[in-house]
């Protein structure tokens, strides 16, 4: 009688501690482990991360953080981690963090337009992902990539069209930039391809000539008859003699993409630069900057004129006054030039 007693104490204890152990599992698994006040949280979680920078990042968001250790031991995640942008809901448990972070990576979105170097796409592009500027900048310029896809250090800002895309956010600067030649790719459709062809200009030729379409003007509205003054230009063998290409020579001689200026001197028509098409005939090596897609377009639908000039229309800012020869345009410019001196501004 006495060991029965025993034995039912023994076999009672276990089914208490079991009990509380099952339970303290079951808590751990199933019961809600944030802290946040908000509805959704995000961390971002590199792809080499450790387990150790992982519970890191997760520290500020959770309730128990050796719970959660404790099961993403047990179901295998602290041994797999995965980079990526996940996102954290008020009340999730354990169980239910861990299978976000397992499969739900969230896209993101990555901007950019109006770059005037491949440095500076870069610096734009590694705020939205991953990739640092240093490994997109060696990504952009590589030869390895480049030759094959007939591009150069000069044209291959041309490749990368403005927009919004979704990326992982652990995307390498390879991945970026493998991604955007199909974007560059399926943007030059045959629809794009065929009016191209029509002009005698290559896709990259046409960004190049965007690219000084775009800086010239401002206004989308007014960019096809600019686009179409200067392929008049080309078609009749004169030199562009656009003003963005002397700056962006000036900057690129002097290695300073942060110079303002506001003027071009007669001096600046000096600098022996391919860009400078005040000096060299035809398209400069490649774009001066990004070009909007409005550009780009503005360029294969240009505005059929016989204009050969222009200058900026002072009475209607943002736009310019044509002309369809030197005498009328120097008429022009003469408005232009006293506006211009009476703001006093030397450079």
């Amino acid at each position: 009688m006495y060991i029965k007693r025993i034995l039912l104490a023994i076999v009672l204890i276990g089914l208490v501690v079991g009990g509380l152990f099952a339970y303290k599992v079951y808590n751990a698994i199933f019961s809600p482990n944030t802290s946040f006040a908000n509805n959704e949280a995000f961390i971002y979680i590199k792809s080499d991360a450790s387990f150790a920078e992982v519970r890191e990042l997760l520290d500020p968001l959770l309730e128990d953080l050796d719970s959660f250790e404790q099961i993403a031991k047990r179901k295998g995640y602290a041994s797999k981690i995965k980079g990526g942008k996940y996102a954290i809901t008020k009340g999730m448990n354990n169980n239910e963090i861990i299978n976000s972070l397992r499969s739900a990576n969230i896209p993101v979105k990555v901007s950019f337009n109006n770059q005037e170097t491949l440095e500076n796409l870069a610096g734009r592009v590694a705020f939205q992902i991953e990739a640092d500027s240093v490994s997109l900048v060696q990504a952009f310029k590589d030869d390895a990539f480049l030759k094959p896809n007939n591009f150069n250090e000069d044209s291959s800002l041309g490749m990368y069209i403005p927009n919004s895309y979704e990326f992982f956010w652990n995307t390498s600067a390879e991945g970026f930039r493998e991604r955007m030649l199909k974007e560059y790719n399926r943007f030059w459709n045959a629809e794009r391809l065929s009016k191209a062809k029509e002009l005698g200009l290559s896709p990259e030729e046409v960004v190049t000539l965007a690219s000084i379409v775009h800086k010239e003007s401002a206004k989308i509205d007014e960019r096809p008859k600019v686009a179409g003054l200067y392929l008049n230009r080309l078609r009749k063998n004169m030199r562009l003699q656009a003003d963005p290409t002397v700056i962006f020579a000036l900057k690129k001689h002097a290695n300073d993409f942060d110079m303002v200026i506001k003027r071009v001197l007669y001096k600046d028509l000096e600098l022996d630069s391919p860009y400078n098409t005040y000096m060299y005939a035809g398209l400069p090596p490649g774009p001066i900057a990004m070009p909007d897609i409005s550009a780009i377009d503005a360029v294969l639908n240009p505005e059929k004129h016989n204009y050969y000039y222009f200058v900026a229309n002072v009475e209607n800012f943002g736009y310019h006054k044509f002309a369809e020869t030197l005498a009328q345009h120097n008429r022009n410019k003469v408005q232009y030039i006293r506006w211009i001196n009476a703001q006093k501004i030397r450079r």
